[in-house]
Formats: structure tokens, C-alpha cells, sequence
């Protein structure tokens, strides 16, 4: 059995509403269930309008849902891990409307970005047990949360047996590049590649605790990094893990501007191939466009063991 998996950071998918009401009760509704009243929501104590940093938190524009979307279906992936979503309901709602449901399995965990930026994963094959690092911290700071977002574990089954599990999925959101208005740019980096390299050794750390040599896993998401910074090493250079970048040698076209997404074809994991083992290595199968934003570049990596074998 093949399975294809991706990562796309989905750059701000957020709900459609940007307030939260109250309603005391429902007003009545005519014959044919439609309301014949009005809503007015003007007392502040029943009304919150959604900021962050003095600015309004606003759902997604529909065009760019649409943008995504395609580039979803065109990939066609069996499993796919994404970033920056604001909840499981607007996971749903856009998995509904712009994705035709092709994706069954949804899965997200609320976790510590203060911009309500969460991972997620949308799977065509059954999702196992999902869980949480979002409360990991590192020895050198061991009072704080490690992880800006999260570290999202997924197990993903066999669709003939949902007892067996095919592989677990590390879906990952690193710390940023971004500098804050008014931090010293030199300083404001060098605290965004220290938390990053604590991040990315908090990740080969539990990775390493939760799988064996010879498992089944990909480590994957928006790593804010190339595969070769030195924030990374502890993660992509891990003798323990012994990972692969995926996309060395993607298939297909690559992309000439934004972001891009990593899709990897996970081979031969049929316990009756070779007892699991791969049939051909892992490749990068549909490297493609997130958003169009020139001045972006492409991060999302993805990785793998380099000789999966059956768990």
C-alpha cells in the first residue's frame, strides 16, 4: 500500500466570523422557519470583536480559500499536515465547501500560538491516537513552553484494519523569522534561531523517546529553516534518527514564487512487501504554490527514516 503525504502551511486560515455574541434567547421564527426578527448586538458586555495587536483578526479571503483549495485537490494527497489554522470548526468548514469532503479525518489540537494559529491534519485514511507537546519544555528554559504552536503527533491506520497502524506523523510549526516593530533586528533573530534550535532538539528528543529505529514516522511541517541551518542540525542531522530530507530530489516542477507545499509518497508499507520495508525511497512528489507572495520563500521540509521498516 502507497500513502501519500503532505505539508502546507495554510498562511492564516481563520473563521469567517470575527466577533463572538451572546444571545439570551431565540426570538421566534415565522411558518417556513425563518427569522422575523433582528438582532442588534450593541451592549458591550454581550459582544467581543476579534483583535490581535490592535488589529482585526479577519476570516480568510474567499479567493485565497479557493487558491488553497486547488492546490490541495490538485496534489491529491491521502494525508495531509497543515499549519496556521484557527480551529476545528473552521477546519471543517473549509474542508466542506472547498474540498468536497474528499478529506474524512480531521484532527486539531488548540495550541499556545496567542494568534490562534494551530496544526491540523486532513486525512482520506483513519486517524488513531493524536497527541498534544504543546506543555514540552527544554532544559535550558524549563519554566516555559518550548513550542511557539505545538508538536502535533498523529497516527494514521490501515484503512482494510484500523488496529494497524501504518505510520505516526510529527507535524511541526517552528519558530518564525519574523522580528517584532521596534526589537533590535540582531538581537530580535538571534532569539528567534535560539528558540528555534531549542525547538528542533525538543523535537528529535521526543521523536527519538516515541518511535524506534526501524518505526514507521515523517517529521514534517513549516520548519521556518532550511534543511542545512544550524537550527536544525539537531533535528535533520540526528544520527538517532537518521532522517532524509524528502525533497532533494522532488518530482514534478518546482515552484517559482511563495511558499510550497511537501508532498512525499510513503512506499510498500504492506506488511506482506519485504516485511514492511520500503519498495522505493520516499520522494517529494508535487512540490507546489501555497500563496502568491513573491518575496516568500519555500520552508516547509519534510523528512523520513531513512529505512522504514514495519512497527
Amino acid at each position: 500500500m502507497d500513502v501519500t503525504v503532505g505539508t502546507f502551511n495554510l498562511n492564516n486560515l481563520f473563521s469567517r466570523f470575527n466577533f463572538q455574541a451572546e444571545i439570551g434567547q431565540i426570538q421566534p421564527v415565522g411558518p417556513d422557519g425563518e427569522l422575523t426578527s433582528k438582532y442588534v448586538f450593541d451592549d458591550p458586555e454581550k459582544v467581543r470583536v476579534r483583535t490581535y495587536k490592535g488589529k482585526l483578526v479577519k476570516g480568510k479571503d474567499p479567493a485565497e480559500q479557493t487558491l488553497i483549495a486547488d492546490r490541495i485537490q490538485a496534489m491529491d494527497l491521502d494525508v495531509l499536515a497543515v499549519q496556521e489554522v484557527e480551529d476545528i470548526d473552521t477546519l471543517r468548514y473549509f474542508a466542506a465547501q472547498h474540498l468536497g469532503n474528499a478529506y474524512r479525518f480531521l484532527s486539531l489540537i488548540e495550541g499556545n500560538d496567542p494568534r490562534l494559529i494551530d496544526l491540523a491534519l486532513l486525512s482520506k485514511f483513519p486517524v488513531g491516537a493524536v497527541t498534544s507537546w504543546q506543555h514540552a519544555s527544554h532544559p535550558e528554559a524549563p519554566g516555559e513552553r518550548v513550542f511557539s504552536r505545538d508538536l502535533l503527533e498523529v497516527d494514521i491506520l490501515d484503512p482494510r484494519d484500523t488496529d494497524r497502524r501504518l505510520l505516526t506523523l510529527f507535524n511541526n510549526h517552528l519558530k518564525s523569522q519574523f522580528v517584532e516593530q521596534g526589537v533590535d533586528p540582531e538581537e530580535g533573530k538571534a532569539a528567534a534561531d535560539a528558540r528555534r534550535h531549542r525547538q528542533a532538539e525538543s523535537v528529535a528528543r521526543i521523536v527519538a523517546a516515541r518511535t524506534r529505529p526501524d518505526g514507521r514516522f515523517l517529521v514534517l511541517g513549516d520548519m521556518n529553516d532550511s534543511p542545512d541551518a544550524p537550527t536544525l542540525a539537531p533535528l535533520a542531522a540526528s544520527a538517532q534518527l537518521s532522517l532524509t530530507e524528502a525533497l532533494a530530489h522532488p518530482a514534478g516542477d518546482p515552484p517559482t514564487q511563495g511558499r510550497r507545499s511537501a508532498a512525499t509518497r510513503f512506499g510498500g508499507v504492506d506488511p506482506s512487501v519485504q516485511g514492511g520495508r520500503a519498495e522505493r525511497p520516499v520522494r517529494a512528489v508535487r512540490p507546489d504554490l501555497a500563496e502568491s507572495e513573491p518575496h516568500r520563500a519555500a520552508q516547509e521540509l519534510a523528512y523520513r527514516p531513512a529505512h522504514p521498516t514495519r512497527r
